[in-house]
């Protein structure tokens, strides 16, 4: 089974293309759509580990241009 996560990203004004752009390109990211809201981008990404998915946001989503908050919540199977 594998796990994941949704990040929700806040961006500098006038960034969520570019940076929905950028973070669609990483290993281990499922999905990232642009929306409308509190948040500018929501990202789902997934992995065999939680190690995994970390590593994608350390090594991949947060080192993206124009990011200014994220805020991660781990996907549960209750």
């Amino acid at each position: 089974m594998t796990v994941g996560a949704y990040v929700l990203v806040q961006t500098e004004v006038g960034k969520a293309g570019p940076v929905t752009a950028a973070i669609s390109a990483f290993p281990g990211v499922e999905t990232a759509n642009t929306v409308i809201g509190p948040y500018d981008v929501i990202v789902k990404v997934t992995g065999e580990t939680m190690d995994d998915v970390a590593r994608t946001f350390q090594e991949g989503i947060k080192s993206v241009e124009g990011i200014t908050r994220t805020l991660t919540c781990e996907i549960v199977h209750l």
